[in-house]
């Protein structure tokens, strides 16, 4: 199965990439925007993605979440995906403690997606 995480940010959507038959997560550029974003998802052939969900440190919801659950919903309108969510508190300290030789965008992604996998392991 071929799951995309992304980490939707205001200026970039950090992406990640998992085949569960590898079991690992590998990260997987940056896109500036939603239709291309929609468009790779379509081109790769996604089976299932996962979004970062920004809850408040409080564990509340706020503006930033309803921006994210609309990104969701267009996702799954224009692919005919279901969008699973992922809490992404803290993903962008741990992209930076991280290093590496990617992005914080797509290190943050790689991290939402780990701990997706993670808690969904079978």
């Amino acid at each position: 199965m071929k799951i995309l995480g992304i980490d939707y940010g205001t200026k970039n959507i950090g992406l990640a990439w998992a085949d569960t038959t590898l079991g690992i997560v590998l990260p997987f550029g940056i896109v500036k925007t939603l239709p291309a974003l929609i468009k790779l998802i379509q081109a790769e052939k996604v089976d299932k993605v996962v979004l970062g969900f920004p809850l408040g440190l409080n564990s509340q919801e706020n503006k930033n979440t309803e921006r994210v659950q609309n990104v969701g919903f267009e996702i799954g309108k224009a692919t005919g995906l279901t969008v699973e969510y992922c809490d992404e508190r803290f993903s962008s300290q741990a992209a930076d403690s991280a290093g590496g030789g990617v992005s914080r965008d797509e290190r943050s992604a790689m991290i939402i997606l780990e701990g997706y996998l993670e808690r969904n392991k079978k």
